[in-house]
């Protein structure tokens, strides 16, 4: 799956195409690829600037805006260092993205299943409660483009996105729109891992139906068991994925 899908799915550009956005953009993917271990110190500026062919402010301002995101730690005298997964933004559009483009990290992928646990069997409750007659419109027209995506994994990937994302929306809380990133990457990621076959999509499509059946029918307590069983299957897959390789 490529990045771009996740930025096209949260309707931006992702990085702009400077010199400095596309070295952070290079240096990014492989901190986050595990290419550069955390406490590891990367090469100075004027190493740097030769292997990518660009200035030393390029550089520079390319190291500023990964320490922005808590991928590197600049300490005078001693020098750039990565740092360890705890001190990233993990909720960064960016840093989310770039897990696309690395090996698929089961660690990740289980602890982003463990907050869309967290968060999406209550926002579908309270879409129960407070959806309006758009919101369900856009719900069901989810599950009908899912229905149909029978062509390749990706296009049900996006109707799947598009279905978990109409469900965030429709529960009408602001805080959980910052939590949509969260839901991208991990169903892009996992469907490197847990479904190759786009021949196996269709049989998710009832149960997300179910989902927006029960959220139609006002009925907040199935909606929510609902989704938690929908989440639950999926971290289930991806547990026997871990446990074959």
């Amino acid at each position: 799956m490529s990045e771009l899908i996740y930025y096209d799915l949260k309707c931006t550009q992702g990085m702009s195409p400077s010199l400095s956005v596309q070295v952070a953009k290079e240096l990014g993917r492989r901190i986050v690829s595990g290419a550069f271990e955390a406490h590891s110190l990367i090469d100075d500026e004027n190493a740097l600037a030769a292997r990518y062919q660009v200035s030393r402010v390029v550089v520079r301002d390319a190291v500023k805006i990964l320490v922005s995101k808590g991928l590197l730690e600049v300490r005078r005298g001693i020098g750039t260092r990565v740092q360890s997964r705890d001190k990233w933004n993990m909720l960064d559009d960016d840093i989310l993205a770039w897990h696309l483009s690395a090996p698929p990290n089961l660690s990740f992928l289980k602890q982003l299943m463990d907050v869309r646990l967290a968060f999406e069997p209550k926002a579908a409750r309270w879409a129960s409660e407070r959806a309006t007659a758009e919101d369900l419109a856009d719900i069901e027209s989810a599950v009908e483009r899912m229905a149909q995506a029978n062509n390749t994994a990706e296009d049900f990937i996006i109707a799947d996105s598009l279905f978990h994302k109409s469900v965030m929306k429709a529960a009408n809380n602001g805080f959980l729109a910052s939590m949509e990133g969260v839901i991208y990457s991990a169903l892009l990621v996992s469907i490197k891992v847990t479904n190759k076959d786009p021949r196996e999509n269709g049989a998710s499509v009832p149960f997300h139906r179910e989902v927006y059946e029960a959220i139609a029918a006002k009925d907040g307590d199935k909606a929510e068991k609902l989704t938690e069983k929908l989440l639950n299957d999926a971290s289930i897959r991806l547990s026997l994925t871990q446990n074959s390789n």
